[in-house]
């Protein structure tokens, strides 16, 4: 398997996601600071879309074939957006941008789309918060990574 490849899958992955891939891609493949950072935030950035569409449809179908599933998502999604849907409608957007943006563990992408599931963000509006979220979380691991480099 190629390095670029891996560096994509590794951003792509629900772990790592780019915060471990590109200081690998820099760090152990040697890719210039641009390379690993295009890969890295492109492996993070395709999965986005397909993340949300299926946990929109496998909400839907679970939903639709359980009862008790039913309940439950029921009970969580009004609770969730009773709660929280004025801060919500306000913030939301942004509210997702800044949780991907900060690159610490369970702020990536993947955590961003369950979050915009849960309270029901529009799919595209989701989509592009968390994706200029992840090119912010990228620039702020690529100047990370380069800091540490340098240092050592």
């Amino acid at each position: 398997m190629s390095h670029e490849l891996l560096t994509i899958l590794i951003g792509a992955s629900p772990l790592a996601e780019l915060r471990g891939a590109l200081p690998m891609a820099i760090g152990i493949f040697k890719f210039s600071p641009f390379k690993a950072y295009i890969l890295s935030v492109l492996g993070n950035i395709i999965i986005i879309p397909f993340v949300l569409l299926f946990l929109i449809k496998f909400s839907n179908y679970l939903m639709h074939h359980s009862y008790y599933v039913n309940r439950f998502f029921t009970w969580l999604f009004e609770r969730t957006r009773r709660k929280h849907t004025k801060q919500f409608e306000i913030w939301g957007t942004l509210a997702l941008f800044i949780f991907t943006a900060i690159p610490l563990p369970l702020t990536g992408a993947w955590s961003a789309c369950a979050a915009a599931f849960v309270f029901g963000v529009d799919f595209w509006k989701a989509v592009a918060s968390i994706a200029l979220g992840v090119l912010a979380a990228g620039l702020i691991v690529l100047a990370v990574t380069l800091s540490v480099i340098n240092i050592f």
